[in-house]
């Protein structure tokens, strides 16, 4: 059996990678994937599957005609906050793949936001030809619920992505603070600075090393290197490729301060005490699940979560009062989550039967 893979794969986001290799290490050992990836040589080799160019109509066409089946994951690929081109992109391929005869499934996904109708009618469409539908929370699942389309329901599948240890990081001084940020319009010069100073602030007072992570270095190096220019205590700015060792950063981290969803997720799901900065409604769907501390960049009336201060002090006194006194999830409901996580496994198994 083949299986096209549709995703945001082969972009440099580390989420995404990890969500293939999640997808990857799930897939039935009868199935053969081909994956739709914007880097196909990166791909292939780092994961040692067949890749083909993610925008060539011609590529693409060929391995739709090879396949018996399609996979449309995971992550939040049907939403149109940062393009409306998303939901014509990943839609359109669901439908072209759906009028070729493949079985079409949709894995993990994120569904929203989606602001046009165009967008919300196309999704509705691609979705109701799916032969199954998994989702990794509950405001998707509300959404199909309105619907009327049936899903599963179960945490997002990088919680049970096998991670590997980063050697070098134990070569950092403990204790270890780890910051995934990433550019964003709401995230404003103004803001920005006010981030970095309370960071000086908060490793001066803890004597902590920052171990900054640029999940997307096109996006997010800026940041990272902004910020270690003003650190003056030990630091790091780390770039694993490996999502395994991605997750494994944080194995030796005692809390992370995150703006990416992913970051969250790992470091959850490795015992790390967290704090997130929200962007995006899927970050403030963790952050509800987990019962994390939180700040939000949305506009007022946007979020229900408390806006981000506008000073410094404030800011890393929270981050003091999670350090010193916040709790990780416990044992038990990490492997809770992780065992529910499989779902999504027992999800690809049913389909491809």
């Amino acid at each position: 059996m083949r299986a096209v893979l549709c995703g945001y794969y082969g972009m440099g986001n580390g989420g995404d990678e990890a969500l293939l290799a999640t997808l990857l290490q799930m897939l039935p050992s009868p199935v053969t994937p081909i994956v739709l990836s914007g880097n196909p040589a990166e791909t292939a080799q780092r994961y040692g599957v067949e890749a083909v160019e993610r925008k060539s109509l011609p590529a693409v066409w060929s391995a739709l005609r090879q396949s018996q089946f399609f996979i449309w994951g995971g992550g939040s690929l049907m939403q149109d906050a940062t393009s409306a081109i998303n939901p014509l992109y990943y839609g359109g391929l669901m439908q072209l793949a759906q009028l070729m005869g493949l079985k079409t499934v949709a894995w993990a996904q994120g569904i929203g936001p989606l602001r046009r109708p165009s967008s919300r009618w196309l999704a509705r469409l691609a979705l109701r030809g799916c032969e199954g539908i998994s989702v990794r929370d509950r405001a998707s699942a509300q959404l199909l619920s309105d619907w009327n389309l049936p899903c599963l329901l179960a945490p997002d599948p990088v919680w049970a992505l096998a991670s590997k240890p980063v050697p070098q990081l134990w070569n950092l001084p403990a204790p270890r603070v780890a910051v995934a940020l990433r550019a964003h319009p709401q995230l404003s010069p103004e803001r920005q600075e006010v981030i970095i100073q309370a960071l000086v602030n908060f490793q001066k007072a803890t004597q902590v090393c920052l171990i900054l992570l640029p999940f997307q270095p096109i996006k997010d190096r800026g940041i990272a290197d902004a910020i270690a220019a003003r650190l003056t205590g030990p630091h790091a700015i780390l770039t694993p490729t490996s999502p395994q060792q991605l997750k494994g950063v944080f194995r030796g981290i005692e809390m992370t301060i995150g703006m990416r969803f992913h970051a969250l997720v790992m470091a959850a799901a490795e015992g790390c005490r967290c704090f997130a900065i929200s962007y995006d409604p899927k970050v403030e769907q963790i952050v509800q699940a987990l019962d994390l501390p939180a700040w939000t960049l949305a506009q007022p009336g946007e979020s229900t979560l408390p806006a981000l201060p506008s000073d410094a002090s404030t800011l890393s006194q929270a981050w003091l009062q999670c350090y010193a006194n916040g709790d990780p999830l416990s044992a038990d409901q990490i492997q809770s989550r992780l065992d529910r996580a499989l779902m999504h496994q027992d999800f690809l198994i049913e389909a491809f039967q």
